[in-house]
């Protein structure tokens, strides 16, 4: 199933949406949720080095033809863009944390994207007169927003991505600064609204993987991950999902909370009993916070026992990520990994001579991967570091 080709599964989704036309039935997606992630989100960077991006999470060979994702991309449902929501005091000096903040409060709007939009509005806001000062601006903003929190991979690469997707243009031929200027923003905008759109696309392409009667085991709460099983849940298939807790922050308590909303039969199992229920899974399915050039993906913390016990008793291990998320790093262990800690409360007070590990993410290696369902396509763990090539060209 893996290997279908790409024209045979837009085939069928045309028919059964005639289909679904032909007998006017309609699916109606379930209302809006609000989200947790509606928290105080400060400007100045994280006291006591807490990672600000996990606090903020607490709260929020190829496969597929170039042609299809680009039909892919058309097929997605019409989005308005979000407006900024920064207000607009000609007296106050720009701040480029100021915007990323303002758009980071979206609900649903990803940390990389809410930088990638803080970006595009330097270069509408800014006062250069000639490319080189614009550039300069721009990469001062971007490491500006890199460090805000150090911690966060997702964040680090979509700067990254955007540095190189809107500066490697053909604006510099213009003789004119302000044709120039409006060809940056135009694709600063526009890749803006491609990486918006990138779990609805990672959604529609991981649907022939979702069967009925099948069971999904996935790992704390993944706004992707969550897209798929909700897009599979109003195309009417018939599955059920083992969610784990997710501790220290349970994160897997909000993802079951949204899957009953839908009607999805939903199982919470705790951390520790994932191997004990594994015979039960017919698919794993994580998100990622990270994809690094090995294929391997950096991820919450339990992510790399879940892949080690799947791998060993034979199931699939797919993983939802954003191309904003792939970034050039290469760990060879756990330890090679940046520290992004978070706090834990265990309800009981814990001596101060025992140490507690505080870390909130892990390595999973490639060979306990499947495949990567994102924006890009369906990929193998192995053709990731090619990817990586053509995005970071």
């Amino acid at each position: 199933m893996w290997w279908r080709s790409a024209s045979f599964i837009l085939d069928r989704q045309q028919n059964d949406e005639a289909l679904r036309q032909d007998t006017s039935s309609t699916i109606t997606p379930p209302p809006p949720t609000e989200s947790s992630m509606a928290m105080g989100l400060a400007t100045d960077h994280n006291p006591n080095n807490i990672s600000a991006y996990y606090q903020t999470r607490a709260a929020h060979h190829a496969v597929v033809t170039s042609d299809w994702l680009a039909q892919a991309q058309a097929a997605t449902t019409p989005h308005d863009p979000p407006q900024s929501t920064s207000a607009a005091d000609p007296d106050k000096p720009f701040s480029v944390i100021d915007e990323f903040n303002n758009w980071r409060r979206l609900p649903d709007l990803a940390e990389a994207v809410a930088a990638i939009r803080a970006l595009a509005a330097v270069i509408r806001s800014s006062q250069a007169s000639t490319m080189m000062q614009l550039e300069i601006e721009l990469k001062k903003a971007s490491d500006s927003l890199k460090a805000w929190d150090t911690t966060s991979i997702s964040l680090t690469a979509g700067c990254d991505l955007f540095m190189r997707y809107v500066t490697r243009t053909s604006a510099l031929e213009y003789e004119d600064f302000n044709s120039a200027k409006s060809r940056l923003i135009e694709r600063a905008e526009k890749f803006g609204e491609i990486s918006h759109k990138a779990r609805k696309i990672i959604a529609m392409l991981s649907q022939e993987f979702i069967f009925d009667g099948c069971t999904i085991l996935v790992h704390g709460f993944s706004r992707v991950v969550f897209e798929v099983l909700k897009l599979a849940a109003q195309n009417k298939k018939l599955f059920r999902v083992f969610c784990t807790e997710g501790r220290p922050d349970r994160t897997g308590l909000r993802l079951s909370n949204e899957l009953a909303k839908l009607d999805v039969p939903v199982k919470i199992v705790i951390d520790s009993a994932v191997a004990y229920t594994m015979d039960e899974v017919d698919m794993v399915f994580v998100g990622a916070d990270g994809v690094v050039e090995s294929g391997g993906i950096i991820n919450m913390m339990g992510t790399y026992q879940i892949a080690l016990v799947a791998n060993s008793m034979n199931k699939p291990v797919y993983v939802a990520a954003e191309s904003y998320k792939f970034a050039r790093l290469y760990p060879l262990d756990q330890k090679d990994l940046a520290p992004a800690l978070r706090p834990i409360d265990f309800g009981v007070p814990i001596p101060s001579k025992v140490e507690v590990e505080r870390s909130a993410r892990d390595y999973t290696p490639p060979q306990y991967l499947t495949l990567l369902f994102t924006d890009l396509g369906v990929l193998t763990p192995s053709v990731v570091s090619d990817e990586l090539i053509q995005l970071y060209l």
